[in-house]
């Protein structure tokens, strides 16, 4: 049976948008190590760094991405347990879009996890939807950073195209940037507790492939 990512290809398998209707190239926003951005903003205010958001994109962008796999060492510097694990590789696809704007299902959907995670820097309102087909091994994606208030109950399904979540405000999404994080988790990647992993150690990137695959697969626009 055909297993994700290769159910891109497959004529069997038609992936719909998380968000509809967006246009033209992203902002790409570095939030790795090496970006010039933190020369200029303080990761711990998010408030500040979404005005900046704004700015950049201001009559030239309509979203934007940040990357799957990107060392973000300086961004998590204020998390004790993420420096003393080493786990500062992101394992999800940020989508940079505005304060309520619905999250769509990329494909046939059951809500396994809908639930809320208290702190700062955490993931505030999330959902893991699992994925079962006769044309593909099951997997789940997972969405941070909703609104708390409308989150779907567990057990509910979605179609294809259909409106699931809605993108949260800085008290109930971990106090992050207006984006969800997307996650792609393998049935092997639940198993090993990557629900609750948005980030691996270096000496685990290799393994990732098979646990945390990259999201670009299931993100079509």
């Amino acid at each position: 049976m055909m297993r994700y990512p290769y159910i891109a290809y497959s004529e069997k398998v038609d992936i719909q948008p998380v968000f509809k209707n967006l246009t033209g190239e992203p902002l790409i926003v570095d939030l790795s190590v090496d970006s010039p951005l933190f020369d200029t903003i303080d990761v711990r205010d998010q408030k500040g760094f979404q005005k900046c958001l704004d700015e950049m994109m201001k009559d030239q962008f309509t979203w934007g991405v940040s990357s799957y796999f990107e060392n973000r060492e300086i961004v998590l510097s204020q998390c004790p347990q993420m420096v003393e694990e080493q786990r500062f590789y992101h394992l999800g696809l940020d989508i940079i879009v505005p304060l309520g704007t619905p999250l769509h299902a990329p494909l046939s959907a059951r809500v396994l996890e809908s639930g809320y995670e208290e702190g700062e820097g955490n993931y505030g309102a999330h959902i893991l939807l699992m994925h079962e087909s006769p044309n593909f091994e099951t997997f789940y994606s997972f969405y941070g950073h909703l609104n708390r208030k409308r989150l779907p109950t567990i057990g509910t399904k979605f179609k294809p195209g259909e409106s699931f979540a809605y993108i949260g405000d800085f008290y109930e999404n971990g106090n992050w940037f207006y984006h969800t994080h997307l996650q792609v988790i393998t049935q092997k990647g639940l198993d090993q507790g990557y629900l609750s992993k948005g980030y691996c150690a270096a000496i685990d990137m290799a393994q990732m492939d098979e646990l945390c695959p990259s999201p670009l697969s299931l993100f079509k626009i």
